[in-house]
């Protein structure tokens, strides 16, 4: 037995004439063993080389040592939009501190929705990583009603419940906003992201807040909404200068959005930023890319997904209390303001 190359907790069980969830008892130093079995299962892993491993922790445990990256989006928003890749690169590399296995799901019809409930109620992960939440997603109730501890990114509203890590969207969009009236900017446009997401919301009540604080009048024509799709910002920047074509700037709530926006005021012949300035947020690789060079807020988005991760850990290996944690933007001036 001795010479056995792939020892498995069921092979040291057998040589010490014991139970897995003995072996498992001894391993994790937790419930009662007689000293004698305790002897015979310490001689049986000496003898085997036996490396514990998470399947055996499991066995006393209850865990997994799995969570779930859940995106509640499509494909091709995962893969468009830098913020995912970000938040990805967050995630796993806090995990891999932990020896934690990472699964990434995508929810984006009741069959991808069945099979997350499923994993859920038979415990195959300890815990869920939620992104992306729109207001009326059932997803997180769901969760909640389970007793799955789980993290968000970002929020459903100002009264969530559940742990969360966000970054400072109203403070961060002013700053954006402060800074075109600074360079002396007068009309300026929005194009928001999705109304039916705290982040989407927030950053139009930033927009408002910087207009609000400087005593100039908010007008409506100035606000497109977006999706945070380039396309959706082609589409809202169209829209805005055929309403409000004496704009001179315009706040993107995505740096994917302000490409849009630059696109279509390309297409028209405004100059940028010279007849129309734009600033957008998150401070992607594509800020870097743009033509001109995109002003952003900068939101530590790889910070975010680390955060998260240490908040979930907390919670299921130490049953750490609900953290609700927002983190700090920075502008980041460059050619297109």
């Amino acid at each position: 037995m001795s010479g056995s190359r792939h020892p498995t907790i069921k092979t040291v069980a057998a040589l010490a004439g014991v139970g897995r969830t003995t072996v498992s008892r001894v391993v994790n130093d937790s419930g009662p063993v007689s000293a004698d079995a305790r002897a015979r299962v310490l001689a049986a892993i000496k003898e085997l080389n036996y490396v514990p491993n998470s399947v055996a922790r499991g066995l006393v445990t209850n865990r997994t040592n799995a969570v779930a990256l859940v995106i509640p989006e499509s494909e091709s928003r995962l893969g468009s939009e830098p913020f995912f890749a970000a938040l990805i690169r967050g995630v796993s590399g806090a995990l891999a501190e932990t020896q934690t296995q990472l699964q990434l799901m995508l929810v984006r019809d009741r069959a991808e929705r069945d099979h997350l409930t499923e994993s859920v109620a038979t415990r195959r992960v300890d815990g869920v990583l939620l992104v992306s939440v729109h207001a009326e997603d059932r997803l997180p109730g769901m969760l909640e009603e389970m007793g799955l501890p789980t993290v968000l990114a970002g929020r459903r509203g100002a009264g969530e419940r559940l742990s969360y890590v966000n970054a400072d969207n109203v403070g961060g969009a002013a700053a954006a906003v402060r800074h075109l009236l600074d360079r002396g900017r007068t009309r300026i446009a929005t194009i928001t992201g999705p109304l039916d997401m705290d982040v989407g919301r927030n950053r139009l009540a930033g927009w408002r807040t910087a207009h609000e604080a400087a005593g100039v009048p908010v007008d409506e024509l100035l606000v497109g909404t977006g999706d945070f799709t380039e396309e959706g910002a082609v589409r809202a920047m169209r829209s805005l200068l055929e309403r409000a074509p004496d704009l001179d700037a315009v706040f993107a709530a995505s740096d994917l959005m302000a490409v849009g926006a630059l696109a279509e005021l390309r297409r028209q012949k405004r100059r940028t930023p010279g007849e129309v300035a734009v600033v957008g947020f998150e401070d992607s690789i594509l800020a870097r890319h743009t033509n001109p060079p995109l002003t952003t807020v900068r939101q530590p988005v790889e910070e975010i997904g680390r955060t998260m991760v240490r908040i979930l850990t907390a919670i299921t290996q130490h049953g750490a209390a609900r953290q609700q944690v927002t983190l700090p933007t920075e502008l980041v001036v460059r050619e297109s303001s």
